[in-house]
């Protein structure tokens, strides 16, 4: 029987079927593309996104090949979000094609060890107590069964894991459509884009690698609930021109789409041994180019999660926490694409005063244009406590911890994060050796902090989850008090019992 099915080779399979792999689970990941598509519907990276690769030493190529910006729009305001001002060590976006991330994150959960068969489409799922059935369909038509553990649905908006197991997508649907063409541009405009709005509408161009051009945006007539035929090369080129007064050369389309801001969400991203993530999870409106990213942040949030489900030595209640947490994230994305839209498609006088107003604040109060940064950025996600003395759990609880640096140690945090394990700080730098018995799979490193960080002030332990979120911390002054708090957050973290695949404890003197 296979231990985790995963329906769909995109971004968000790929990076889940690595992160399972780190976990010691054997994956298998049914994708019905030949290959992937070079039609890149997502072309930004966000900065939380880049602490995600770096957490598993995956950053570097994304690093290279990407182009970096250091700020971003909020719904296409005219003034742009510092990303300066972020406390992460990649203050900007990258500007990848999607097509090229997929060959990068196929590449890592390959040498992770993950089977990955194309041309394998999912038909439909029987879940039972004690596994999931599997129908495939496979590259010579010919249909056959899997038997999974579990089965995670990362087959997009239309997803047929999410149907099969009878998961509700309640939301609304479209009521304006966006367009979008990767042209040639034989008099582009200088930099790296352009960004214009009025009443006549809005388009952004972005400059793509092989001398493409991307020209994306709306008018006061796609804000309608009918899609309206395909798009071609004229009527992209009118409503540039109407918006811009030019149409800069354009020329020879790879691709023409529309795309509408039809927005939903699962009910639940679990029922039973079925799970959801990324775009069959939720849907929006591509503003920000956020949903890429918070798929892959799914993913990295239910990896070590169900690994250790897997293994059988998750505490009770550890794969509900999925759902739990990365849904209220989801209904925010929502809400901010929402927002958003509203943003990008009011063409009246007062909307357009609406948007001026917005955007001079942006400039004008650094604490709203930090706050904005913080979400599109997905920096500022936190996971409530929870369980006993959640009341009197430490701020930094459930808060995403950055890349700390430690005295005398030449790596940060998220170096040690990079086996995927729960990592106990002793930042005392004295009593790592009385906590090196914990449980299988708990890396331990003793050393003090360099520098200051205020939210850190007086934390002398702190408990790091595999996805990089504290799962605990305490200013305890005591050492016995210290010690003793500390392995009981570990035994309530991590079951100390033997699972299925063993994974010895590795201390970080």
């Amino acid at each position: 029987m296979e231990q985790v099915v995963i329906a769909g080779g995109g971004p968000v399979g790929l990076w889940l079927a690595a992160e399972l792999r780190l976990g010691g689970v054997e994956v298998t990941v049914l994708e019905s593309r030949h290959r992937p598509d070079p039609h890149s519907k997502a072309l930004t990276i966000h900065p939380r996104t880049i602490e995600i690769l770096a957490l598993r030493g995956a950053a570097g190529p994304f690093l290279a090949e990407g182009a970096r910006i250091p700020s971003g729009h909020f719904g296409g305001l005219d003034d742009r979000m510092d990303f300066g001002v972020l406390d992460t060590p990649f203050p900007f976006t990258l500007a990848l094609p999607q097509a090229r991330t997929e060959e990068l994150l196929e590449e890592h959960a390959v040498a992770a060890g993950a089977r990955i068969l194309r041309e394998h489409h999912v038909t439909g799922l029987a879940p039972h107590a004690d596994s999931v059935t599997v129908a495939v369909q496979g590259p010579d038509g010919g249909a056959y069964t899997l038997e999974a553990a579990y089965v995670v649905g990362c087959d997009g908006t239309r997803s047929t894991v999410r149907t099969a197991a009878g998961i509700e997508f309640p939301g609304t649907d479209a009521t304006a459509w966006g367009w979008l063409g990767d042209v040639v541009l034989e008099r582009p405009p200088s930099g790296p884009g352009i960004s214009v709005s009025n009443a006549a509408g809005s388009v952004m161009a972005v400059r793509l690698p092989g001398g493409l051009h991307r020209l994306v945006g709306s008018t006061p007539e796609d804000v309608r609930a009918e899609r309206g035929g395909e798009l071609t090369l004229e009527e992209l080129r009118a409503k540039t021109v109407r918006i811009t007064g030019d149409d800069f050369g354009m020329r020879d389309p790879v691709w023409l789409s529309r795309f509408g801001n039809a927005t939903r969400q699962a009910a639940r991203y679990r029922e039973g041994r079925v799970l959801l993530a990324g775009d069959a999870a939720h849907m929006h409106f591509p503003t920000g180019g956020v949903g890429l990213n918070v798929g892959l942040q799914d993913a990295t949030n239910l990896g070590w999660k169900l690994a250790a489900t897997v293994r059988g030595d998750a505490p009770a209640g550890l794969l509900d926490s999925y759902h739990a947490e990365r849904h209220p994230v989801g209904a925010a994305l929502l809400e901010s694409t929402r927002a958003q839209t509203a943003l990008m498609t009011t063409y009246t006088t007062e909307g357009q005063a609406l948007r001026a107003l917005l955007s001079r604040l942006i400039t004008t109060v650094p604490a709203f244009s930090a706050e904005l940064a913080g979400r599109l950025s997905a920096l500022d996600v936190a996971y409530p406590a929870t369980g006993p003395g959640a009341a009197d759990a430490h701020p930094l609880t459930g808060r995403r911890a950055p890349d700390l640096a430690f005295e005398g140690s030449g790596g940060g945090l998220f170096a040690l994060l990079r086996e995927g394990r729960h990592v106990l700080l002793d930042l005392t730098g004295g009593a790592g050796d009385r906590l090196t018995d914990l449980a299988p799979g708990v890396a331990v490193h003793s050393a003090p902090l360099a520098g200051t960080r205020a939210a850190w002030s007086g934390v002398r332990a702190a408990l790091v989850r595999p996805d990089g979120h504290v799962a605990w911390a305490s200013a305890e002054p005591d050492d016995e008090a210290l010690i003793t708090a500390a392995r009981a957050a570990v035994s309530g973290a991590v079951s100390t019992g033997v699972g299925t695949i063993g994974r010895e404890a590795v201390t970080h003197p």
